[in-house]
């Protein structure tokens, strides 16, 4: 992995940069070296093949100075990148994106690669790198700090790409690499050629893609790169970019943010655009998963090329047009976007809400007049700014200068004032306006001399000074040893060892601002959120109206001030946007088949659910005893259900008992009056008030199922229905036996009085009574009926009732009273024929059919009947089979009694007429 990592740094160095004819002296063989390496994405060397070193033959630790001397060097042209430096006892370096436009490069592997052209000047990149030259400038006016070091730099312009990025870098180094390949050749070893760096830290770069391939090269070496605004979560992993440190935040924490800012607002309909740089694909992916992941869709997304064609934009344009999604978040940089934007203000489209990352959420370029119309509202993420003192004032005195090292400010210079320097003058340039190099920067408005609110600068401003806190322990400059409290020079500056000093910074500068890096090498994620405003002078202004802290508790991250939003198209309200309504409360969602979840439908909950959020994706089933309301809304007690006396059914039932009641009474009454006329006496008169007794328990039974159920009601009513309907048909069983008896002719009647008399008639209603009994007092003491609210039915009520938990008790309860029912029926039916004077057996019958006709029919309407229904129809049945007995076998004898006493005689009750 080394021999590779030391071929290819040695490769790239000479053949890319300094590619000399080197003549070996005599000891060493001339070589020819033929090289043919492969290229990689970014057109950077990886690999080579068929190589010949000329110091193969030398093991470490066998080079001597006596045996050879260096190889002298002759450059071919110089192809040397332009630089801003400044010398010092410790020389730190600084790549800034100063061009935004960098040619492809073209190498024919005959002639040496001229250093790629770059144009389109940044003056935002420029005031970053005049930062650095000023952050350094004031560290070294601080007597406390560094005390006895000059710290210099050696500053580049990456060019934002990835070839002229590494062409910076290995230029920044091999000014350096003579001197060093000297000193380690004359001593112990022969090391690899980045072992020791001729900077102890790098400060760059801006984009993501760039500062990967940075930092993958200076990685193996552990030379730091801080990076001032990469913030690629995928910088993060520590495996591939150990060296690498940031003062900015990595794009994790701002994909948390930006899908908490869009879900605080409610947007979960959003299109996303992109570049196809690591800084957009890495946010747009991670913001995709996370933004899925709390409910939100992504309606469409957008990839810009590197350089997009004019159908190209147009079709972006058009799919943007017709998408119903109002926002759009946007993970590119500004440069990305300068043609689709001018294409959608081309067509006047307005009414998209932005929502953009800090890649140009404070960039100038976009805040012309010709976008104010597409762009004004634009909400997102920027870094923290502060006011730095003194900088406005240092880059006002910023000025030209012919000596070698300021041609980064020559052509800033040139670019800012749109003329040409005398010193830089060439026959190409007659036609332009002559620059004295006097012109006051002062009298230009302009976003470069805009540092009231500094983020960017910001960040490069706190990368300088944690290297030099850095170097400060590094150093030893704290120590009272015999350097007096001044730093201890170090021979060498070992990397590994700086590196950990560099990752162990921690102080608190001088906007109270704690600055240190966790252990991925990673800043406190703390945010801005930015809304882009009109002011007073018709022109775009960045307004904070909220932040955003990472590192806070969960719901105290994001803190937004709405009421100072100015919306897209200045709207009042919030944009929305959304490809389905959300459905009101009381309906639930119901996605599409083949369209993503926030296309839907709304449904309206099924009974007994509710929905009491707006958007709600399922109902909520309400508690035991507690319904949905008519809107399905809320959940509502249900109101308790239950035969009442206070019901209009509950009065009618309970008169028609007390009027059986009555009824009987007053028939007892008369038979108790007239116990002694024969047609009382004809059927054992005790059997008869059994009968009436047994009647009148009969209705008053009825009472027991009316009001709410109780422990006692619920396990009487059943017994006490039971029994008095067994006693009465036994009583009617054995008066149909008596009638029987009384008139079979071939049967003297004192030989039926003996058999039949009127202790066995006891015997036997007591032999029938006692088998319900039974029945009814195993029920209620095995498994009693209890109180039960029952809120299954389809109201809005609770019904109250007594749940049988042994239902087969009921119905064995019934089929015994079904039983004797049958058997007084049979006996009736054979007493049919008997004289027509008075036969009670057919009335009996009569009774007998009436209460067949009743319980056959109760049973389906018993089952059908829901709630406190089911109880009525109870009642009815228990009312009408006793009315039904009452008034078959009591009121013709109470006729005969009352109406036609002449009937009331012995011979009447025989069928016998007088003679």
């Amino acid at each position: 992995m080394h021999s590779i990592l030391f071929s290819n740094c040695l490769w790239l160095l000479f053949y890319l940069f300094l590619n000399p004819v080197c003549i070996m002296f005599s000891d060493i063989p001339q070589t020819v070296v033929e090289r043919k390496p492969k290229r990689m994405e970014g057109d950077v060397m990886r690999k080579e093949e068929a190589v010949r070193e000329p110091l193969s033959g030398l093991r470490k630790g066998e080079v001597k100075s006596e045996d050879f001397s260096l190889p002298e060097c002759t450059k071919l042209a110089s192809s040397k990148p332009v630089a801003l430096h400044s010398d010092g006892d410790v020389v730190i370096g600084g790549f800034f994106p100063l061009h935004y436009v960098a040619s492809k490069p073209e190498y024919s592997y005959n002639s040496e690669p001229q250093v790629t052209s770059c144009s389109g000047f940044d003056h935002i990149a420029f005031r970053w790198m005049m930062t650095m030259v000023f952050t350094v400038d004031e560290i070294n006016r601080n007597s406390s700090l560094l005390p006895g070091v000059k710290l210099g730099y050696r500053i580049m312009d990456s060019c934002d790409h990835v070839h002229t990025s590494l062409q910076a870098l290995f230029s920044l180094i091999k000014n350096y690499m003579k001197e060093k390949l000297t000193v380690e050749m004359k001593t112990r070893e022969y090391s690899p050629c980045l072992n020791y760096s001729p900077v102890p830290a790098v400060i760059g770069l801006a984009s993501s893609t760039p500062t990967r391939a940075v930092a993958h090269t200076l990685g193996p070496f552990n030379i730091p790169l801080v990076s001032y605004f990469a913030t690629c979560s995928c910088l993060t992993d520590k495996h591939l970019y150990p060296s690498f440190l940031r003062t900015v935040p990595s794009d994790l924490f701002q994909v948390r943010g930006l899908v908490k800012l869009v879900t605080f607002f409610g947007w979960f309909w959003v299109g996303t655009i992109g570049a196809t740089d690591d800084y957009s694909l890495y946010g747009i992916q991670a913001f995709s998963i996370q933004f899925g992941q709390q409910g939100g869709c992504v309606a469409f997304h957008l990839t810009i090329p590197t350089s997009p064609t004019v159908a190209e934009i147009q079709k972006m344009a058009d799919k943007l047009q017709r998408s119903t999604a109002r926002v759009v978040v946007v993970f590119a940089k500004e440069v990305n976007l300068l043609d689709l934007f001018s294409e959608l203000t081309e067509r006047n489209m307005t009414g998209i809400q932005w929502v953009v990352s800090e890649a140009w959420m404070a960039a100038n370029q976009l805040t012309t007049p010709d976008f104010h119309n597409l762009l004004e509202g634009t909400l997102g993420f920027s870094f923290p700014g502060v006011s730095i003192p003194g900088l406005k004032e240092f880059l006002l005195n910023v000025r030209p200068s012919p000596k070698p090292g300021m041609e980064l400010v020559n052509v800033f210079w040139e670019e800012y004032f749109g003329c040409k320097l005398e010193f830089e003058r060439d026959k190409s340039a007659l036609k332009k306006t002559v620059c004295t190099g006097l012109e006051d920067l002062s009298y230009r408005d302009s976003s470069y001399s805009d540092v009231s609110q500094a983020r960017i600068s910001y960040n490069v401003y706190k990368a300088v000074y944690a290297v030099a806190h850095a170097l400060h322990t590094f150093l030893n400059c704290n120590s009272t040893g015999p350097t007096g409290g001044l730093c201890e020079m170090h021979n060498s500056q070992h990397n590994g060892q700086f590196l950990q000093y560099l990752k162990m910074v921690n102080f608190t500068n001088q906007f109270d601002e704690k600055v240190y890096f966790d252990s991925n090498g990673e800043p406190v994620p703390l945010y801005d959120i930015i809304n882009w405003q009109k002011d007073s002078k018709n022109e775009i202004s960045f307004v904070k109206v909220g932040n955003y802290d990472g590192s806070a508790q969960q719901g105290q991250q994001l803190q937004i001030l709405k009421n100072t939003i100015v919306w897209t198209t200045r709207q009042s309200q919030v944009p929305v946007s959304q490809c389905s309504a959300p459905c009101p409360p009381g309906s639930r969602q119901a996605t599409r088949q083949g369209e993503p979840k926030c296309c839907f439908d709304c449904l309206p909950c099924a009974d007994g659910e509710i929905s009491n959020q707006t958007g709600s994706t399922e109902c909520i089933k309400c508690p035991e005893y507690f319904w949905s309301d008519k809107e399905k809304v809320k959940c509502v007690a249900g109101e308790e259900e239950f035969l009442s006396f206070s019901d209009t059914m509950g009065i009618i039932l309970v008169a028609i008992t007390l009027l059986g009641f009555i009824l009987t009474t007053i028939i007892t009454i008369v038979f108790h009056s007239f116990r002694f006329t024969p047609i009382v006496k004809a059927n054992n008169s005790e059997i008869s008030f059994l009968l009436l007794l047994s009647l009148k328990l009969c209705f008053l039974c009825c009472l027991v199922f009316i009001g709410q159920p109780s422990w006692w009601t619920c396990r009487l009513r059943q017994a006490a229905f039971g029994i008095s309907f067994v006693l009465c048909l036994s009583c009617l069983l054995v008066k149909t036996i008596v009638v029987l008896l009384a008139f079979q002719t071939n049967v003297p009647v004192s030989r039926g009085q003996m058999l039949f008399g009127t202790f066995q008639q006891r015997i036997l209603i007591l032999c029938t009574t006692a088998p319900q009994i039974c029945l009814s007092t195993g029920w209620v003491l095995g498994a009693p009926p209890f109180p039960f609210r029952n809120s299954n039915y389809q109201d809005l009520s609770i019904v109250v009732e007594c749940k049988e938990p042994w239902p087969p008790g009921f119905y064995l309860l019934l089929g015994y009273i079904g039983l004797l029912a049958f058997a007084c029926l049979l006996l009736a039916f054979f007493g049919r024929k008997l004289p027509d004077t008075f036969n009670e057996a057919k009335f009996i019958s009569f009774s007998m059919l009436i209460f067949w006709a009743v319980w056959i029919s109760f049973i389906p309407a018993y089952v059908s009947s829901p709630g406190k229904f089911s109880v009525a129809v109870e009642i009815f049945a228990i009312l009408a089979s006793s009315f039904g007995l009452l008034l078959c076998i009591f009121v013709p004898k109470c006729y005969i009694i009352l109406l036609h006493p002449e009937r009331n005689i012995k011979k009447g009750m025989t069928g016998k007429n007088p003679r």
